[in-house]
């Protein structure tokens, strides 16, 4: 596994998801492949690390298969970059965000599907605690029927939701939303965090793969090194 291509794969299927938002069919598509590449980087460390601890794992890896070989081996060492890698990664998962992503990767892995998802209207400048809304689109093979449908939708809604989220500001003393100031994104819910906008959520993910790849090389050399 090249950590670098399945890093680079991550940015390429972000700019899919961006390039195709909010068709539900295509951001599904390349969001999946997202999720598969955020998972080969995280595979690619346990990669890496049986390469140099010496494990000689031959199946396909993972954490815990790489764990389960450093203690039969009794490999101290791979045992204690088992240790810190898990600390570093739930240090990494903590935020809402990447703790959603690191929840739709396990489920990938575990029954090959995501979470569905949404379209909904949000405020293009976003301040914590906005509002979101869900809009109902007529789809076609899961696809969207027409943008003028979708406008049709949008300004349907557009009254109530621009109502509450500048309700909230007014309260909130911060600056008010029109109509040329909201846009359509796609989420997603994962068992408890929801409405998670996943183009926001992966840009956010990215960087945290980078750091945790970085980081792991760095203890892995440290481990391995002679004194």
């Amino acid at each position: 596994m090249n950590i670098e291509k399945a890093i680079d794969d991550c940015e390429i299927y972000l700019k899919q998801i961006k390039q195709h938002e909010p068709d539900p069919f295509y951001v599904n598509h390349f969001f999946s492949e997202f999720i598969d590449s955020a998972n080969n980087v995280l595979d690619g460390i346990f990669e890496e690390a049986n390469r140099d601890f010496g494990l000689f794992i031959t199946e396909e890896i993972s954490y815990e298969k790489f764990l389960e070989k450093a203690k039969s081996k009794n490999d101290l060492k791979a045992i204690k970059f088992s240790e810190w890698y898990i600390d570093k990664f739930e240090q990494e998962h903590k935020n809402r965000f990447p703790k959603a992503i690191k929840k739709i990767c396990e489920l990938k892995n575990k029954h090959n599907k995501l979470p569905e998802i949404k379209i909904m209207i949000r405020a293009r400048d976003r301040y914590e605690n906005d509002i979101n809304q869900q809009i109902m689109v007529g789809l076609s093979n899961e696809k969207l029927r027409s943008k003028e449908e979708l406008q049709i939708e949008i300004n349907r809604q557009l009254p109530v939701f621009l109502e509450v989220i500048n309700n909230k500001r007014s309260k909130n003393n911060e600056p008010s939303v029109n109509e040329n100031q909201i846009t359509t994104s796609v989420f997603t819910d994962i068992e408890d965090v929801s409405e998670i906008e996943i183009v926001y959520a992966s840009e956010i993910y990215i960087p945290v793969l980078i750091r945790l790849v970085e980081e792991s090389r760095k203890k892995i050399k440290e481990l391995t090194s002679w004194d």
